[in-house]
C-alpha cells in the first residue's frame, strides 16, 4: 500500500493494518500519528520484516508491533497470518502479557518451523498517554522529548533482568516477558525499526551502527512523525551511497498528538 502524498489515513475502531509487503503511507490512530515504510529486500515483494497498527473498539487504544522474522518466504507469510491473528484476539485488552506469550507459544505450534523473530510490541492509551511496551529481543527504538528536545533510546526504561526474560520469541517455550511502561507528552516522538536500518551498510563496507543512527536522529525534524521517518529513510540512504540493501528495512515513526 503506498498512500498519495499529503494523505494521512485514519484507522477506525477494531481495525489492523499491516504485514511483511512493501508499504509506504502515514497513519492517524487515538492520540497518534504514525508513518510507515515497509521496504522487503527485491525482488521481494514480502519479506522478513512485519509491522502491525491497531486501533481498539472505543477507538482509545493504540497498538504498534514491529518484527523481524528470521528466514523468507512461506514461512514468513505463516509468521505474519498468526500474529495477525493474536492481535485480533487480543485488539481490546490493555494488558500484553497474554499477546506476548501467545505469540511465543505459536512458533512452537508452528509445522514450518520458523527459528524466531524480535518484535516490539506497544500499547498506547491516548487519554493519559502512557505507553506500555514489551520488547522480545528487538533494537530498542529512538525516542525524542518535545519538553527536552533531545533524542535518546528508550532502554532508560527498561530494568535490568534477574532472570532469563524478554528473549526473542520462538527460543524458549514459556520465556518470561516483561511489560515496562513510559509516558509520552504532545510533540513526543517514537521511531521503531529493524536491523536493516542499523546495520546498513555503506560502499566501504561500514555499518551505521546504533551511535550513527542516533546522531542522525538528532538531525531530524520533529514537526510530524511523516517528516522524522522521511528524513531519517533518506538519511540512510544517503549513508549507503551506491551501496545496494542487504536486508528489509522497517521503520514506524510515531508522534504523540494528545488525546484522539
Amino acid at each position: 500500500m503506498t498512500g498519495s502524498a499529503g494523505q494521512v489515513e485514519r484507522l477506525a475502531c477494531l481495525e489492523l493494518r499491516g504485514g511483511n509487503h512493501a508499504a509506504t503511507y502515514a497513519a492517524r490512530l487515538p492520540g497518534l500519528t504514525a508513518w510507515v515504510s515497509c521496504n522487503p529486500l527485491r525482488p521481494s515483494r514480502r519479506g522478513g520484516d512485519l509491522y502491525y497498527l491497531s486501533a481498539c473498539s472505543h477507538g482509545s487504544i493504540a497498538r504498534v508491533v514491529i518484527a523481524d522474522v528470521s528466514g523468507h518466504g512461506e514461512k514468513v507469510s505463516a509468521a505474519a497470518v498468526r500474529l495477525r491473528t493474536a492481535l485480533r484476539q487480543h485488539i481490546d485488552l490493555w494488558d500484553q502479557s497474554l499477546l506476548i506469550r501467545d505469540l511465543n507459544q505459536s512458533f512452537f505450534r508452528d509445522e514450518q518451523r520458523v527459528e524466531f523473530a524480535t518484535a516490539f510490541v506497544g500499547s498506547f492509551a491516548s487519554e493519559s498517554g502512557d505507553l506500555l511496551f514489551t520488547n522480545a529481543g528487538h533494537m530498542l527504538p529512538l525516542l525524542y522529548r518535545a519538553a527536552t528536545q533531545e533524542w535518546s533510546y528508550l532502554q532508560d526504561f527498561i530494568p535490568e533482568p534477574k532472570e532469563v526474560s524478554d528473549l526473542p520469541l520462538g527460543l524458549i517455550p514459556g520465556t518470561g516477558y516483561h511489560q515496562t511502561a513510559a509516558r509520552l507528552a504532545s510533540g513526543d516522538i517514537l521511531i521503531l525499526y529493524t536491523d536493516g536500518i542499523n546495520e546498513a551498510e555503506n560502499e566501504a563496507g561500514y555499518q551505521l551502527g546504533l551511535q550513527c543512527l542516533l546522531s542522525m536522529a538528532r538531525s531530524l525534524p520533529v514537526s510530524s512523525a511523516t517528516a522524522a521517518g522521511e528524513a531519517l529513510m533518506a538519511a540512510v540512504a544517503r549513508f549507503r551511497g551506491n551501496a545496494p540493501a542487504k536486508d528489509d528495512e522497517t521503520v514506524v515513526a510515531l508522534r504523540c498528538e494528545g488525546e484522539a
